[in-house]
């Protein structure tokens, strides 16, 4: 007898709704489940494919349509439809084991009172999360709250775990409420057509405590493999804190990898970036086909050249070394739209600019978020003139790029202004090996194989003397960032 298709969600990217190959699903399943009468959780079913592998199950899905499909997929299983929090929070049912793949929405769209009822849960479970929080996290910390104890949890999660400051306080949260805790890192995709990574989660023994996590690395997840593998490496708690930052991507090196690296770091001759410069995202204009004019249409429109600031709109633009007036030239005889209107907040304008303002563009320009949430509406923003520009998004090593041209920049780019002049010195090794390493390990993997480096994780780059930077094994350093770069899929490393 033919089953129909499951219906799709309503909206697979508002809700953050990717369904895991069924493969694995199982699999997450049988490592979890332990007696056929466990009764399983899964908080964020879908379309039933975790529940589907168990008999005693109990899903909860928001979406309707999902829940029909759910319905249809595990007819054996009970379900709940609605939000998992406000379920969670009155709930006296427990459970033997939890598995799932939660939704993974950012912070931008995770919000209004389905995360409030989720903060204050986890808050309630002695977790505190930044506003930057991502939605898994808190699924995991109340799926883990309606354990019975000896309880289990086997959970696909974004490969963030490995490095958001969001996921700290989670793994944190596991280690003191469960006697085993690991994280297996697998660097080939699980969903092919999705740019995040993910890994796995698994947590054993509910009501223990650990104090190390088992961190394995795999290349890939195959059907006949064990789920809980071998630890590539036993991480242990206070070296995870003190160390790495609270960091697991580090662990995707071997061990002389991870040692050369904190040996420089802590010579008495290296110095952190944030010791050297700050480093800072650019303005937001709120509407940059308005505030960044051609040359061509400022002259037409008869802007003043007071009002008129050369900029940096996204790294791609920027040369190696340093920026000249010669490019900003280059910039102006192309035509590109390299000039930001910079006016200031007070004062009269003249009256070419204020036709501009008083426009068609401009009037469509004012209604935008930034624009209308600012006053005055035209006034941008957090405008300066850094030393240097760094990228903010790499596809190999990011680049620092020194400001001889007066120019500012978006926020797409870091903008750099150095704390002393012993910057220029300490920034001679910015192309050296070491210093990738460094980016590497601080930065994080973005989909698509991107790297990016967030102002915090700007400030730990490690640059060593020239000396130390020369002395080093290029052998060793160059095997360390090219097998970081196979992990974030970064084109033309590698492979193995």
């Amino acid at each position: 007898m033919l089953l129909a298709t499951p219906p799709q969600p309503s909206s697979q990217k508002a809700n953050g709704a990717y369904y895991t190959p069924e493969g694995v699903a199982v699999q997450l399943v049988r490592w979890a489940v332990r007696e056929p009468a466990d009764r399983l959780l899964d908080p964020a079913c879908g379309d039933g494919r975790f529940i589907a592998a168990h008999r005693p199950s109990f899903g909860v899905e928001h979406d309707a349509i999902a829940l029909q499909g759910a319905r249809m997929r595990a007819p054996s299983a009970s379900l709940h439809g609605g939000d998992f929090f406000a379920w969670a929070a009155r709930t006296p049912e427990r459970f033997d084991c939890a598995v799932g793949n939660p939704p993974f929405i950012r912070y931008q769209t995770f919000s209004g009172a389905t995360r409030q009822r989720a903060l204050a849960l986890c808050k309630a479970q002695g977790v505190a999360f930044s506003r930057l929080t991502a939605s898994w996290p808190p699924f995991l910390v109340a799926a883990a709250s309606l354990l019975r104890p000896g309880g289990r949890m086997a959970f696909v999660v974004p490969a963030a775990i490995g490095h958001a400051p969001y996921a700290a306080p989670l793994l944190e949260h596991l280690l003191a409420r469960f006697a085993s805790v690991q994280v297996v890192a697998i660097r080939d995709k699980l969903f092919p057509k999705l740019s995040e990574d993910c890994w796995l989660l698994l947590a054993d023994g509910h009501g223990g405590s650990a104090k190390e996590i088992l961190f394995t690395r795999k290349t890939r997840l195959r059907p006949a493999d064990a789920l809980a593998p071998p630890a590539s490496v036993r991480v242990r708690a206070d070296e995870w804190r003190s160390v790495w930052n609270r960091r697991l991507r580090p662990y995707l090196l071997s061990a002389p990898a991870r040692s050369l690296y904190q040996r420089v770091a802590r010579n008495t001759s290296s110095r952190r970036f944030g010791e050297v410069a700050a480093a800072s995202i650019g303005y937001v204009s709120g509407a940059n086909a308005f505030f960044h004019l051609r040359p061509s249409q400022a002259r037409s429109i008869g802007i003043p050249e007071t009002y008129l600031q050369p900029t940096v709109r996204n790294g791609r633009i920027l040369p190696t070394g340093e920026l000249t007036c010669r490019t900003v030239e280059d910039w102006r005889r192309a035509d590109e739209p390299m000039l930001l209107l910079r006016l200031p907040k007070h004062g009269a304008l003249p009256a070419e600019v204020q036709r501009y303002l008083d426009g068609p563009e401009g009037v469509a320009a004012r209604q935008a978020y930034k624009c209308r949430t600012r006053s005055p509406w035209y006034a941008v923003p957090g405008v300066h003139v850094p030393d240097y520009f760094l990228s903010y998004m790499a596809g190999r090593a990011p680049s620092l790029v020194r400001n001889r041209a007066a120019a500012t920049c978006t926020n797409a780019v870091h903008a750099v202004k150095v704390r002393d002049e012993g910057a220029a010195a300490a920034f001679k090794v910015w192309s050296s090996p070491y210093v990738e390493l460094s980016c590497e390990l601080e930065g994080h993997a973005l989909g698509g194989g991107l790297l990016k480096l967030e102002p915090g994780e700007v400030s730990r780059i490690v640059l060593p003397s020239a000396a130390t930077a020369a002395s080093l094994p290029k052998a060793r350093v160059a095997d360390a960032i090219a097998t970081l770069r196979e992990w974030r899929h970064c084109r033309g490393d590698r492979t193995r």
